[in-house]
């Protein structure tokens, strides 16, 4: 049931009613911010139906889930004194309760997508509504995104525009309002009676580890039973910890109090069995997963005990795999749950957290759109005849999802590359008319074609859950066992794979099958699932090489580590963690790589240098992704393949491989001085070694030839090779502006350091006498740092002042020296002394 009340009740949305109705009339976007409680979901929908703006079209209702979707209708159907079906109805996967005389139709998120591939003008629709829109679901996003690109194409196809109204408990409206055209923002008070808050902080084991929840959970639910009259609602991040939970509850409370799981995979009638009101003298509580933060009131609940986790699935862009992470709620989810406790009376909530940890809670959940795989949104843009750049977003995609998206989709054959823009190609367009994600459509599609589409249908179904409870081993095999040998307990997972097998009626047949439903089975998996194939690093090992790079492993006593080769279908891990576990799989028979999956094996000649033997090596490898699957020698060596190895072995090992020369390395400092003040004649090349790494195709493979061995590399002349990359007036620049030896007063011709910053110019003291001018290169731009050497080679001084020098220093310098170096002039005077390189007898011959 949800937002229960009668008729008499007085519901806060009614303040709002009639603005909301002036404001539609004149705008068409509107945000309505609404607590639970204040009435919304079925307060709203049944106001605007006689608005004059509709003139008889239809109202759509967008729910996050199935339960909160009939829930809503049925309550509106009940206010009208209606059967489901006629001015109310809904749409869920696997249910449909609508009729020709429908005003209203609340759906699930889903299916408004498959309503604009048919309709994008959603001609017949008037007003759009997205209820929960701070769920921030991907297929809200991009529901939305699809609904305004609609709007705006098929806009003079209308007699009206179509409405938009975003109703939610929690958002920021106001950014919100600035992506819908700065539309108007309308808040209402919702109807809450206070909740005391607890913090109860996890407790700090004695041995070290990490705490335990489920324990601590558990002592929490005892205790507020016995000191708390009313129905308890317990917050659990997944179905496997609500029922690990469940089974240790059991025996702790009394035989009065029903034990209800509530998550998103169990079936309406479960749901509806788990929110309805308890049987006189019983009490309830319900385990729950985020299912119950905002859509769903449960009767009588004034008992809130919240873990503060939820599990959401995290995509990895880098090998293109989700995996289930369990994480902090924000601050506005924690909320959302202490309010379920005051929704009809006063109540009471605890927070297996601390309120130094409350403060630090994110303000609200990630969308899913910045962290989940994109490959369905991708098809559907392309089903749509756009791409995701092209459309409208609150959040844009993050373009690395995309492409990895995109890249799914081709290794799929669902995208033709052939024309200006990418399209989908026929099979990309049965993919997107199946109401599954991309792998799956492939995989129904494909054992449709091998001939087990019943079998390919079970297990796409069963996909869908989330697994079966109390299920050992990872072998997908087992489940599909499980479920035909307990068609009435997995009623609906048989249910969805009846469906899937209508949808397929249709679809091409061009396989051949061999007999062999296990084995055409695998096939599909792996081709739905060519990324996760996995191989064992060794006979009997529970650790796989994975095709996308990563490594995974089995339970160490899963009976598939007799399998040489996985396709690992479901996987999990710790975001960060280098290794997946493998929680479902299918066993591949090795003969299926060779024959039936040879279009996913790539081949390639790989030469690269070998470094035990000195020499370069060359193989024939073949592929499957990044799993090496064999390799022999390649004896006919390509000689574009011997350069790139070569090149590959120095950007591995560095220029440092080469054998500089003092001249090559003083060449580089020169022409760096000369492009670095732009000397003419300009657009000198840039010598860094960094730069010189990444143009190695550019200047290295005309000395390559013959080159084999180490000793050939290392006798490469790296200064010629330099030299040749400047034209005839670059190097007459060189010589003039960076000339490696300059003229000195006393007629020598001394080496300019140009490997210096700035470039150094070390010439003893006596052989600068006379000189007032500090010596300059780069057509005088650059002056050198002249380091004044005494007699025995050791720098006096340090200066690119020698004019100061002479009239400061200098004095300084000749007291000290004088008495050292007797033989050598030290003149009072020395810019009028003659330069020399010689001792005062020597000088005067």
């Amino acid at each position: 049931m949800l937002e229960p009340f009668s008729m008499a009740d007085v519901l806060p949305i009614f303040a709002l009613l009639d603005e909301l109705k002036d404001t539609l009339s004149q705008r068409d976007e509107l945000v309505l911010e609404a607590p639970p409680g204040a009435g919304k979901t079925t307060q709203v929908p049944l106001s605007l139906l006689d608005a004059p703006w509709l003139a008889g079209r239809k109202i759509l209702m967008l729910e996050p889930r199935r339960i909160a979707a009939r829930g809503a209708a049925e309550r509106m159907a009940q206010l009208l004194g209606e059967a489901v079906g006629e001015t109310v109805g809904y749409r869920v996967r696997l249910e449909s309760r609508v009729s020709a005389k429908t005003r209203i139709e609340v759906i699930t998120e889903g299916i408004l997508q498959r309503m604009l591939q048919d309709d994008p003008s959603l001609e017949q629709v008037g007003l759009l509504i997205f209820d929960e829109f701070h769920e921030r679901s991907l297929d809200a996003d991009l529901g939305l995104a699809l609904a305004l690109e609609g709007r705006r194409l098929f806009s003079e196809l209308r007699d009206a525009p179509l409405k938009l109204l975003l109703m939610s408990a929690t958002l920021n409206g106001d950014a919100l309002s600035e992506y819908l055209n700065n539309a108007p923002v309308l808040r209402s008070e919702g109807r809450q009676y206070p909740v005391d808050i607890h913090y109860q902080a996890l407790a700090k084991r004695r041995d070290g580890r990490a705490p335990d929840y489920l324990e601590q959970m558990q002592r929490c639910i005892v205790a507020a039973h016995s000191q708390h009259a009313g129905n308890i609602l317990a917050f659990l991040p997944g179905q496997a910890d609500i029922h690990r939970l469940a089974s240790r509850l059991a025996p702790a409370l009394d035989k009065h109090t029903l034990i209800a799981p509530l998550y998103g995979n169990l079936s309406l009638a479960e749901q509806r069995r788990a929110i309805a009101t308890p049987p006189p003298g019983q009490r309830k509580l319900v385990l729950a997963t985020n299912i119950a933060e905002s859509s769903l009131t449960i009767d009588g609940v004034n008992i809130v005990i919240d873990s503060g986790l939820e599990r959401t699935m995290v995509f990895d862009a880098r090998n293109g795999s989700s995996r289930l992470h369990t994480q902090r709620i924000s601050a506005a989810s924690a909320a959302q749950r202490a309010g379920r406790a005051g929704r009809q009376a006063p109540g009471v909530a605890y927070r297996l957290w601390s309120e130094a940890e409350q403060q630090r809670l994110q303000a609200h959940s990630e969308p899913e759109i910045l962290q989940s795989d994109l490959s369905a949104l991708v098809l559907q843009c392309l089903q749509w005849g756009s791409s995701p750049e092209a459309l409208l977003w609150l959040d844009a995609p993050p373009p690395a999802h995309c492409e990895q998206a995109l890249a799914l989709l081709k290794t799929c054959g669902a995208v033709d590359e052939g024309g200006a823009a990418l399209s989908l190609t026929e099979h990309g367009e049965a993919m997107a008319r199946l109401p599954l994600p991309p792998r799956l459509a492939h995989m129904l599609l494909h054992g449709h074609a091998l001939g087990v589409a019943e079998s390919a249908c079970l297990l796409a179904a069963l996909l869908g859950e989330r697994d079966l409870p109390g299920m050992a081993g990872a072998d997908i095999a087992l489940r599909m066992a499980e479920v035909s040998r307990e068609p009435k307990r997995y009623r609906r997972i048989l249910q969805q794979s009846a469906q899937y097998q209508r949808l397929l009626a249709g679809a091409n047949r061009d396989g051949v099958f061999d007999g062999n439903t296990e084995r055409a089975l695998a096939i599909a998996t792996a081709r739905a699932f060519p990324d996760r194939i996995g191989r064992q690093r060794s006979a009997g090992s529970h650790e796989f090489q994975l095709s996308n790079g990563r490594s995974a492993f089995l339970a160490s006593d899963d009976p598939l580590r007799g399998s040489p080769y996985i396709v690992a279908i479901e996987l999990s891990a710790n975001v960060g963690d280098s290794n997946d576990r493998i929680r479902l799989a299918c066993p591949l028979p090795e003969s299926v790589l060779e024959e039936a999956l040879s279009p996913l094996i790539s081949e390639r000649v790989s030469a690269d240098w070998d470094d035990a033997q000195q020499r370069f090596v060359a193989e024939r490898q073949r592929w499957l992704g990044k799993l090496l699957l064999d390799s022999r020698p390649e004896t006919a060596l390509d000689e574009s393949l011997r350069e790139q190895a070569l090149m590959a072995l120095l950007r591995r090992r560095g220029l440092e491989l080469l054998r500089w020369s003092e001249a090559a390395r003083q060449l580089q400092g020169r022409v760096a001085l000369l492009a670095e003040h732009d000397c003419a004649p300009g657009q000198w090349p840039d010598f860094s070694d960094s730069a010189l790494l990444d143009s190695l195709e550019q200047w290295l493979p005309p000395y390559l030839n013959g080159v084999s061995k180490l000793r050939d590399i290392q006798a490469l002349d790296v200064e010629a090779m330099l030299l040749a990359q400047l034209d005839w007036p670059q190097q007459q620049a060189l010589q003039r502006a960076a000339p490696e030896r300059i003229s000195v007063p006393s007629g020598s011709k001394i080496r300019v350091d140009y490997c210096a910053s700035p470039p150094v110019l070390a010439v003893k003291l006596q052989e600068m006498f006379g000189c007032e001018d500090t010596p300059r290169v780069a057509e005088g731009r650059q002056p050198l740092l002249v380091h004044l050497l005494s007699p025995a080679r050791r720098p006096l001084q340090v200066t690119s002042d020698l004019a100061g020098f002479w009239r400061s220093s200098y004095e300084a310098v000749k007291k000290e020296m004088k008495g050292r170096y007797p033989k050598h002039p030290w003149p009072d005077d020395p810019l009028s002394a003659q330069a020399t390189a010689y001792t005062k007898a020597r000088a005067a011959r």
